[in-house]
């Protein structure tokens, strides 16, 4: 199989997958239509790999993967789109190129910055299965799937403590800080959803004769770093519109929320590229 002309770079929540339901019904006809014309259509979101595999078995899709906010890119033992990279390390049915730190690490990196801020931080590590499932909403397996990290450790943003202290904090220890509303994520510093992305690109255009286009799609703040990293970046927005830190960069809005949104910003994209 040739390398395509066109990478499709996707978070989930919120963005493919609906925010209430978690649904991908209205996308689907086009995912199908992208299989078909072989795009790939790349997930690229904070999840685990447990977690991103049930949604890939679901929908059959058998390209890469980025999990944990750009920590670690999965890519199928026998996937034939380009030669396996150097770097990476076979697990299990996988080769993987692991950006990020290990999970140990980030253990000890969120004790750290707790101490370094005087106030204590609850990771994932800290909070039994039931906990999650009352923080998130998740079903039990889910929550359990949630829980079984490799790179990075979610914890709970604090509400009495800016941004940019946490931020520096990290920094200061040698990671980077994803912040979110509820979450915020302990990542390795040389991981990112742009810069695996850009990996992956890098890639696929080795084993092409021809230039890529990457459209990116994401719906928060922690999409920023994959948005700024594609050539057609594509803001997803809530039922009350975009997100105000995703609203004013020049990107691409599209006309819905979730999956509904999702297939008409990407179909007409893909027909201007055929153009």
């Amino acid at each position: 199989m040739s390398s395509p002309p066109l990478l499709i770079f996707t978070d989930l929540d919120g963005t493919l997958l609906d925010a209430e339901t978690y649904s991908y019904a209205a996308a689907q006809p086009l995912l199908e239509q992208l299989k078909a014309a072989h795009v790939p259509v790349i997930p690229v979101t904070s999840k685990t790999r447990a977690e991103v595999e049930t949604f890939i078995q679901q929908l059959s899709l058998q390209t890469p993967f980025i999990t944990e906010n750009g920590s670690g890119v999965f890519i199928p033992v026998d996937y034939p789109a380009f030669e396996r990279p150097e770097a990476a390390e076979l697990v299990g049915n996988y080769w993987v190129l692991a950006l990020g730190c290990t999970y140990v690490m980030a253990r000890a990196g969120l004790k750290a910055v707790a101490q370094s801020v005087g106030r204590p931080l609850k990771g994932f590590g800290d909070l039994a299965v039931d906990q999650i499932q009352t923080l998130t909403g998740l079903a039990f397996e889910d929550a359990k799937e949630a829980k079984a990290r490799e790179f990075t450790e979610p914890f709970l943003t604090p509400k009495n403590i800016a941004a940019a202290d946490l931020e520096a904090a990290a920094a200061d220890m040698g990671f980077r800080l994803v912040v979110g509303d509820r979450f915020s994520h302990l990542i390795g510093s040389e991981a990112g959803k742009g810069a695996a992305a850009l990996e992956l690109k890098a890639l696929y255009q080795a084993a092409s004769d021809r230039p890529l286009t990457t459209i990116g799609l994401g719906n928060s703040p922690n999409d920023i770093d994959l948005l700024e990293n594609v050539d057609i970046a594509i803001v997803i927005p809530a039922a009350t519109g975009p997100h105000p830190k995703l609203s004013d960069r020049g990107w691409q809005i599209a006309p819905q929320p979730g999956p509904a949104g999702w297939a008409i910003a990407v179909e007409k994209a893909w027909q201007q590229l055929d153009q």
